[in-house]
């Protein structure tokens, strides 16, 4: 079933409805879709169930706002919104629950070959050998791309050129970044001693 004929019969405009109730209707639809996803919505989809001219923006910001002092927010992460749970609550769910899983458990040097694909993708294992001094090794690649952090980048058109890598949508949802141009940059990184100057 595609998009366009799951909304068939969805009543957008709400026109019997006064505006503050329609703008409070518009906010809970755009709640039930973010609980309901798992990864971020983009501005497109969430247009799919509010009136014509409505603003995405607006709306979001409002929810927001009505969501201050609750256990999880709306966040803007990638290409789209998420609800997202706040980070003071981690603890109790990491007492409560079976979230093991969610754990990227990576190591320093990881997070080290994942940030130098971050900022200078799309880079190719000899570019990456060439920051590190040393080959960087197929099964770290491999776990990096297996956890959806990384993902195949662009390729000369020549035969037997190398595959690039490039930082992926769930890289950013992962480490709670809304564009690539919110990674620290290397100052940032020296000072704060995760770097070398």
């Amino acid at each position: 079933m595609t998009k366009d004929h799951a909304d068939q019969g969805l009543d957008r405009e709400l026109d019997e409805l006064t505006a503050d109730q329609r703008w409070r209707e518009w906010m809970c639809r755009i709640e039930a879709v973010l609980f309901a996803s798992a990864s971020p919505v983009p501005r497109e989809d969430l247009a799919r169930v509010v009136g014509q001219g409505a603003s995405v923006d607006m709306l979001t910001d409002d929810l927001a706002a009505d969501l201050e002092g609750r256990s999880f927010e709306v966040t803007k992460v990638a290409s789209g919104w998420m609800l997202r749970t706040r980070p003071a609550y981690a603890p109790a769910i990491r007492a409560a629950s079976n979230v093991g899983e969610q754990d990227l458990d990576l190591r320093e040097y990881d997070v080290a070959v994942l940030a130098a694909i971050a900022w200078h993708q799309p880079i190719t294992r000899d570019g990456l050998k060439d920051i590190f001094g040393k080959e960087i090794s197929r099964d770290l690649i491999g776990r990096l791309h297996a956890r959806g952090l990384i993902g195949t980048g662009p390729r000369s058109p020549r035969r037997g050129a190398p595959y690039t890598f490039v930082t992926t949508e769930q890289f950013l949802v992962a480490f709670d970044l809304e564009t690539l141009q919110d990674l620290p940059d290397r100052e940032q990184m020296e000072d704060a001693g995760l770097a070398e100057g």
